[in-house]
Parts: C-alpha cells; sequence; structure tokens
C-alpha cells in the first residue's frame, strides 16, 4: 500500500511533504488512510463504490476490472459477484473531501462531488421511447430523443457501457432499418442522426449487426455514401466496415447494390479525413480479399481498377500514417490476386520505389505486405514474358539488401520464403545495373 504522498503540483512522487509553515529543515510525512486507497489502483479514491462483497473501490478501477477485462469476481476476495452493479459510497467520498480539505496545505485538492451516472432505468425509458415515436413515425421525436443517448454516452466511459448493455443498439439499428423503407430526403436527417448515435456505441452486438446487415439497411448506408453530409458518409462507412469485417455473408449483398463499389472508391479518391479513409480502406480490403468464387472477387476488384484506385493507392503510399499504409497495401495486394491488378502495378512507376521503401521501415504487416506484392508482380512477368524488369528496377531502389536483411530478422515463414525467391531473381541480375551502395540502417524502425 502506498502510504504517503508529497505535494502533487511540486513533486507527485515523492515520499515525504514539508509543511511550509515548519523550519525547512523539518520533513512531515502525510499518511492517507488506507481505506482511502482504492485496493486494486493504490491511489486516493475520487469516487468510491462499493461492490456485492462489501468492498470499496475506485469506481473507474473497479468497472475496467468488470467490463473491460471481463472479470466477474471481486479483486480483492476472489468471491463471484452477485451482482455487476457497483453501488456509490456516499460515506466514504464524503470522509476523504473532508480529509483533502484538511490536508490543502499539502497540496490535496478537495476531489469533486462525481456526476451520477445514467442507471438502466433512464436508458429503457428514452429506449422505449424511440420504439414508441418508430411506431409513429415520428422523426423528430426520435431525432430528439437519439441526441438524449449520444449526451449520455459522451458524458462518461461508464454510462456508453451502460447504454451499450442496455440493448442501444439493437433499438437503434432496428429504427435505422424501419425508417430505411423511406429514404426521402425527410427520413434523410433521422437516418443520419440515428448512425451518428450507433457510431457512439461500438462494437456492436450480435442483434444490431443482423438489423444494419439486412438487405434494406445495407442500401440505405449506400445511399448515405453517395448522397450523405460529410458526417453521414464518414459514420456509414465506419459502421459498414464492422458489418462487412464480422459477416462475410454480406460482401456478395453489398457489392451487388448500384453504386456501393464507386461510393466506397469515391472515399478515397476524395478523402473526407483520415478516420473515414481508415475505415473505407478496410471495407475495401474485405471486400477484395475473401476466400468466396475468384469470379465474384475479380468483378469487385475490376470495378476499383476502373476507377483508378490502383494509382491513387500508390500515391498515398509515398507518405502516410503507419495505420493507412498497413491498410493500403493489403487493399493492393488484394488487387495483385488478379492479372488486371497485377498489370496496373506492374506498368506504374511508382510501385517497385514504394514497396522497397516500405520493406522493414513501417511494420511486420506492411512488410509482409510489400513481400507478398513484388513476389506476385514477379511471378506476373514471367507469365507474360518480361522477366527482368522488376528484377533491375528492385537492385536500383536497394530491394536486394532490405531482402537479405529481411531473411536475418524476424518475420513469417512464408515471407522469408517468397523474399528468398526474389533474393534468387535479383542475383542473376546484379551484374546488370548498378546498385545503391548501401542503406540508411541505422533509421530503421525496428528492434533487432
Amino acid at each position: 500500500m502506498i502510504s504517503g504522498y508529497r505535494n502533487r503540483k511540486a513533486l507527485r512522487n515523492a515520499n515525504k511533504i514539508k509543511k511550509e509553515s515548519r523550519p525547512m529543515d523539518l520533513e512531515v510525512e502525510v499518511s492517507v488512510p488506507d481505506h482511502f486507497l482504492c485496493p486494486i489502483s493504490l491511489e486516493l479514491m475520487k469516487d468510491p463504490v462499493t461492490l456485492s462483497t462489501g468492498i470499496t473501490y475506485d469506481r473507474e478501477s473497479v468497472e475496467r476490472w468488470i467490463f473491460e477485462d471481463g472479470k466477474r469476481t471481486c479483486p480483492v476476495t476472489g468471491v463471484e459477484l452477485k451482482s455487476l452493479e457497483p453501488v456509490p459510497n456516499h460515506t466514504i467520498r464524503k470522509m476523504i473531501q473532508d480529509w483533502c480539505v484538511e490536508n490543502k496545505s499539502y497540496g490535496f485538492d478537495r476531489i469533486p462531488t462525481p456526476r451520477a451516472p445514467t442507471c438502466s432505468s433512464q436508458v429503457s425509458e428514452i429506449l422505449a421511447k424511440i420504439v414508441s415515436m418508430r411506431a409513429k413515425r415520428d422523426s423528430e421525436g426520435v431525432i430528439e430523443l437519439v441526441e438524449k443517448i449520444k449526451d449520455l454516452a459522451n458524458e462518461s466511459e461508464r454510462n456508453k457501457r451502460r447504454i451499450m448493455l442496455s440493448g442501444s443498439g439493437r433499438v437503434l439499428s432496428e429504427t435505422f432499418e424501419a425508417f430505411s423503407l423511406d429514404v426521402s430526403q425527410e427520413n434523410a436527417s433521422v437516418l443520419e442522426e440515428i448512425l451518428s448515435g450507433l457510431a457512439l456505441i461500438r462494437p456492436f452486438d450480435h442483434e444490431t449487426k443482423s438489423g444494419l446487415g439486412s438487405n434494406q439497411s445495407l442500401r440505405t448506408l449506400v445511399t448515405v455514401l453517395k448522397q450523405g453530409t460529410l458526417s453521414g458518409r464518414r459514420n456509414a462507412v465506419s459502421i459498414l466496415k464492422e458489418i462487412l469485417s464480422s459477416d462475410k455473408t454480406k460482401l456478395h449483398e453489398f457489392s451487388e447494390i448500384e453504386g456501393s463499389i464507386e461510393s466506397l472508391a469515391k472515399l478515397i479518391i476524395e478523402p473526407i479525413d483520415s478516420s473515414t479513409t481508415s475505415a473505407s480502406l478496410l471495407a475495401i480490403y474485405h471486400l477484395v480479399t475473401p476466400s468466396t468464387s475468384f469470379n465474384q472477387k475479380k468483378t469487385i476488384i475490376t470495378k476499383f481498377l476502373n476507377m483508378g484506385l490502383t494509382e491513387k493507392l500508390l500515391e498515398m503510399l509515398v507518405d502516410c500514417s503507419r495505420s493507412l499504409c498497413e491498410k493500403a497495401l493489403g487493399v493492393l495486394d488484394g488487387f495483385c490476386s488478379i492479372d488486371e491488378g497485377l498489370e496496373r502495378a506492374h506498368t506504374n512507376a511508382l510501385t517497385i520505389p514504394v514497396l522497397v521503401k516500405k520493406l522493414l521501415r513501417v511494420s511486420d504487416i506492411a512488410t509482409e505486405f510489400s513481400v507478398a506484392i513484388l513476389w506476385k508482380l514477379s511471378k506476373y512477368e514471367k507469365s507474360i514474358g518480361h522477366e527482368g524488369d522488376v528484377a533491375m528496377e528492385g537492385l536500383q531502389v536497394g530491394a536486394f539488401q532490405k531482402l537479405l536483411l529481411l531473411l536475418q530478422v524476424g518475420s513469417s515463414m512464408k515471407t522469408k520464403e517468397k523474399a528468398g525467391e526474389l533474393l534468387k531473381g535479383l542475383n542473376l541480375h546484379r551484374g546488370r545495373v548498378e546498385c545503391i551502395d548501401s542503406m540508411d540502417f541505422k533509421n530503421l524502425k525496428r528492434s533487432f
């Protein structure tokens, strides 16, 4: 247990605090009462709550234990909890507040009284009203109630968890589906408001995904992607990403909707922000790398290729964040699973320099995708009778040294096998081109 605190404003981690009214050479230790400390964090409790076992904890710590870590036992006693709902301990909180006031000179500020978290009955009441308004087709009433849900969710993480556990996702997804039956200008606002509410309470449970994954809801999501406001399109693609990544049966259904592929590609070609681009790339990745029929995948990829997405991805890869880089390379690897995609990548002057640049400099995932694409391009060259172009260009930009280093550091066996094959091909042409002399290994963002 922690028995002493220093003046938090001056020396937060010190063990002793000097009292201003005493001589400078006299140190005074301030002991925090043990029952004021959270048994989990060992810190002074800001919002003490008591579990069914009678042990008091700080709300943030114990709710993380229960809801994030998934534990169903008391952290101290190990006894299974009869109730997962912590009860506010007002007596201890008042005692802590009084103690902080008494020790203000030592830097202890009075802990403010926490706002009471939302309760299940309050959320249930709002959801019941949404169902009632939905039956009356009262879009304005639904908008007002969804705004209340959003306000509560934005207040605190514990409110958000309570909202999620109360079945809000199911109610909102059913409401979205109901208003999707009439995608008119009048309903556009309520549909986008529901999407903004849903975007706050992810990840979705099975029932929520089922409602949003219905054919009618998917069609409405595509409509929002094509015609919605910037925030509407942002929320729609983030929700679509959740559906496509968790339910592979929806991939074909979504791709068959008119304008679906084009609306996703447009979010890459005309980006809104990095989070929207990231969600769009992930949705596209699931569409172009499914374990379904090859003809279906080829049709989808061809649509993306015809919109110039290969060129856009390569431009993006020149300078982008790690997250976007990994997703863009994943999509590009998916495109290169068909000959048309390989042809586009092979004829683009940026392809080889960009792929070699990403080797060992971004992440293991980026390296694996880059090696996979280079390997596919090398195989493709042999099939079209242009063997050697990729090898010579790769040698000029330092591929040999990077691939050789890759064999010596940690990576998957499959990636090492592909890197080995590429090195054999590069070695055949080393005497024909002038390779770069060395690499700036000191800047490699990788621990050896």
